[in-house]
């Protein structure tokens, strides 16, 4: 059975603007904010394991982040679903998601602070950060060219953090 071709979102870059004041917690229910990854690029991606186009996307974003991790990119995915941890464990246990961290945002709190309109929503946020481009829909993070929009917009790493 040939697969049905998938409509992706498409990458939408902004002038750049400073992000909301959001929370989420990690997989202990401790709160965190972006201001927490100094110096990261980020990609916030607001998902959930019953949105079938985030579920789709997840296998892709755990690559692009063992792909980003040496420039100081980390992806935070967001979970959406109201049974927080006991969710996604076993989600991302089954799907081998094992890159992303597990983040948490089960009461929508980050969503409705960034106005996200529909999951999956993709935000990438520069080093200074500030967002950059917002993504609305599906996408394939890990493609050649994804992650090198990723690595332009969120900017260069620092000279005395780049790799040796």
């Amino acid at each position: 059975m040939a697969r049905k071709a998938r409509a992706a979102g498409r990458l939408m870059e902004a002038e750049p603007k400073p992000l909301p004041d959001l929370t989420f917690t990690d997989a202990e229910g401790k709160a965190h904010r972006p201001a927490d990854f100094p110096g990261h690029g980020l990609v916030i991606n607001l998902w959930a394991t019953w949105c079938a186009p985030c579920v789709a996307e997840m296998p892709a974003l755990d690559r692009a982040q063992a792909a980003l991790a040496a420039d100081r990119i980390t992806v935070l995915a967001l979970s959406s679903d109201r049974g927080g941890r006991a969710a996604v464990e076993p989600f991302y246990r089954d799907k081998r998601i094992a890159r992303l961290g597990l983040w948490l945002d089960p009461r929508g709190a980050a969503g409705r602070a960034l106005g996200v309109r529909g999951l999956p929503t993709t935000v990438i946020v520069d080093r200074e950060g500030r967002e950059r481009a917002r993504l609305e829909g599906e996408a394939a993070w890990d493609t050649p060219e994804m992650l090198a929009a990723v690595r332009r917009l969120v900017g260069p790493l620092p000279q005395d953090q780049a790799r040796s």
